[in-house]
């Protein structure tokens, strides 16, 4: 089988859709398929991502030159959509999926039905309620919210219309998707890679080394520095928690990058007890940080899925979410709190109660949890199923076959 996924969510420096798709690329080589990733940088370039040796799949990034955006430059503008035709008419891709609802999707959804099998959509990004609901509800009515946003849910609407299937990550996801109208909506969460995210990751050693001299507990924070990951409420977590009698010591580790770093560090500038390791490239080294922690604390309410919160479940670290969004389903009783979201002293209390607790019990809860993660396998092993299903729908005669191994020119 052939994929060929259209993104705009795509940093070069990293990310939770970068970080799906580079999976996406490796296992689909492994199950002998080939795949695509189509998306903006800073020029045309292709890039070979992998190709497995034990079958006949190949992984590929065509990146397609675009201009910057200027909140974060490290995303760029898809503009070329032309780009985005040529490849799908030279590849006839057995399916077209589409990763963010912008240009991505009117790129494709604008494709002949002829030059691929199936289209679906994956819904990465709640950017409806995520950047218009939730500030213009301070400012408007509900009713009059709801008559602004509604061209927005109308958008998704026609991009689901026009494919053949819509996967959503979290429950609460897919039923606000359901609730807006859109159909065929799937529930399918994503996968870790559990052979790098696992509790056998934890280092004793490697924890003292990142509490110097500092003898309290370990928390972890991870995710992009952006103004809806709401890091507010965490480190107004956090250094309420740091002045409670019994939390002395305590430690941040925060991990990500992003627009916001400068005024994340000018609020914790002269603190010893915060450390910023920007975004770690190295996979298995914040694994073993996550394992050997005390727990991850958490302030987005947005997260359609929370890939960084599952990898940190994975490793057996107790977690304290927000009670909105996909962060909030990864939260097991026993190895876990939620505090109303928002609620920074709430968030503080919850962090309090969690590292109070008899830690062998704790620890129990959480290694149960970390079984329930799905691994990375078994969600793209499932998803390949899911597009044989989709194929099985389709009349033969809506695209032409053709030799799915010639070789692809860059789109210039």
């Amino acid at each position: 089988m052939k994929v060929v996924d259209v993104t705009e969510f795509y940093s070069k420096r990293g990310g939770g859709v970068r970080s799906h798709l580079t999976a996406k690329g490796h296992i689909s080589c492994q199950l002998g398929h080939d795949h695509w990733v189509v998306a903006p940088g800073e020029k045309t370039t292709l890039q070979v991502a992998g190709e497995a040796h034990t079958s006949t799949g190949q992984s590929r990034v065509l990146h397609v030159g675009g201009p910057a955006l200027p909140y974060d430059p490290t995303y760029h503008l898809l503009w070329r959509v032309d780009a985005v035709h040529r490849l799908v008419r030279q590849e006839r891709p057995d399916v077209v999926e589409i990763h963010s609802p912008y240009v991505a999707a009117a790129s494709c959804l604008s494709l002949p039905r002829k030059n691929f099998g199936i289209r679906t959509f994956v819904w990465h990004a709640d950017f409806i309620d995520t950047y218009l609901r939730g500030p213009l509800t301070r400012r408007l009515s509900t009713q009059t919210v709801d008559l602004v946003v509604e061209p927005l849910w109308a958008w998704i609407r026609r991009i689901a219309d026009a494919c053949d299937a819509t996967f959503a990550a979290s429950r609460w996801q897919a039923e606000k998707l359901v609730a807006h109208g859109v159909r065929r909506v799937s529930y399918l969460p994503f996968g870790v890679d559990k052979g790098v995210f696992n509790p056998d990751a934890r280092s004793e050693s490697l924890k003292r080394e990142l509490l110097g001299a500092r003898s309290g507990p370990l928390l972890v924070a991870i995710g992009r520095f952006a103004v809806e990951k709401r890091w507010d409420v965490v480190l107004d977590a956090f250094f309420a928690l740091s002045q409670r009698p019994n939390m002395k010591g305590v430690t941040l580790a925060i991990f990500g990058d992003g627009p916001e770093r400068d005024k994340l560090k000018a609020r914790v500038a002269g603190r010893d007890d915060v450390l910023f390791f920007g975004f770690d490239k190295d996979r298995g080294r914040l694994a073993s940080i996550m394992a050997s922690a005390d727990l991850l604390i958490h302030g987005c309410p947005f997260e359609t899925f929370g890939l960084g919160i599952a990898e940190a479940v994975s490793c057996a670290l107790p977690i304290v979410v927000p009670d909105e969004g996909g962060a909030a389903e990864q939260a097991l009783p026993g190895g876990s709190e939620i505090y109303p979201s928002g609620d920074a002293m709430a968030c503080m209390h919850a962090c309090e109660r969690l590292l109070s607790r008899d830690r062998a019990e704790v620890t129990d809860y959480a290694r149960r949890a970390a079984e329930r993660v799905p691994s990375e396998e078994d969600h793209f092993r499932r998803l390949y199923s899911m597009y044989e299903e989709l194929s099985k729908k389709e009349k033969p005669s809506e695209r032409s076959r053709i030799d799915s191994r010639r070789r692809t020119r860059i789109p210039q």
